[in-house]
Order: C-alpha cells, then structure tokens, then sequence
C-alpha cells in the first residue's frame, strides 16, 4: 500500500502540470479566435450593414493633453432614439461610443468623466442636443452604463475635448 502511495503521489504532480498546459492552450486558443456573429452591428432600414467610422472606437493615442475642459450636466439617450438619424447623418446606436452636444462641431472626440464614480469613457460627437434646459451632453445608453449613470438619468461630469476634426474629415450634412 505504501508503495502505491508513493507512485500516485509522484504521477499526480505530472498529470497536474500536463492537464494545466492543455487548459491554459485550449483557453488561449478561444480568447484569440475572433468568432463573428452575424447580424450584429447597426443596419439600415433596408436591413444593409453600416460601417462604423475609425474614430468611433476609442483610441487611447488620441490626444492626452485636452484642447479645453468643462464641467456639466450630461444625460442619456437609448432605445427611443435607437435606429433614427442623428445630426451628421449616421443611423443612432445607443450601444455605440457616441454623445450628442449643442455646439461642438460634429466628428469631435472626446473623454466624459463621472465626478461621482471617476469612470470615464472617449465618445465621439455625432449629433446635437440635449433639449432639456440645464443639460449640456447626452451620451448613449452604453456610454452612460460604462460611466454608471443609467439608473440615476444624470450625472455631473467633466469633458475633456481630445480632437476637433478638420474639415475634410466633417462631411457636409444634407
């Protein structure tokens, strides 16, 4: 018995150490395939796929040193609003990275920080508003669950402007 024991004591170290390395390649091998799911992303009316701009996704090379900085009220808009145009043309997304702002030009990029949570976020400007006096920023519902303002409606936050796109970048809107 002591015998057995001992070899079951010198195997299990080895068949540890053999099942740990497949595991590990087994879970490397599904976190870098890049498995694709049809459907997603916006679509048009007419059920055709759009492209999402470079920008839209955060860049976090995108300008460190803010140009200018303020703080305001900023808001959430979603699922009323979801698949309606916005100010320069795009289909909303309300899962997208992407604030609406009563003055800055449209295609600017820019960091929003909850003061209460510190979460911060880099969205792109691509539409106008919020309407409701009082409210300077309406961010999309993603951006506001990253920040963690949903269940609130409003939070107070900072914006960071990173990226003012030139005017060969804003194409004219109809």
């Amino acid at each position: 018995m002591k015998d057995l024991m001992k070899s079951i004591r010198n195997v299990t170290p080895t068949r540890l150490s053999i099942l740990g390395t497949v595991a590990t390649l087994v879970l490397f091998a599904a976190a870098s395939s890049t498995a694709h799911i049809e459907g997603s992303g916006p679509v048009t009316t007419g059920g055709q796929a759009l492209l999402r701009p470079a920008i839209a996704t955060p860049n976090p090379k995108i300008g460190a040193k803010p140009i200018r900085s303020f703080v305001c009220l900023s808001s959430w808009y979603g699922e009323d609003f979801d698949g309606q145009l916005t100010a320069n043309g795009e289909i909303y997304d309300m899962y997208g990275q992407t604030a609406a702002h009563p003055t800055l030009p449209l295609g600017s990029v820019v960091r929003v920080m909850n003061l209460r949570t510190r979460k911060s976020a880099i969205v792109r400007i691509n539409d106008r508003g919020p309407y409701i006096p009082g409210r300077d920023l309406d961010v999309s519902y993603q951006v506001a669950r990253e920040l963690g303002f949903v269940r609130r409606g409003t939070a107070r936050v900072r914006v960071e402007l990173l990226k003012v796109p030139s005017s060969k970048e804003t194409p004219p809107v109809n």
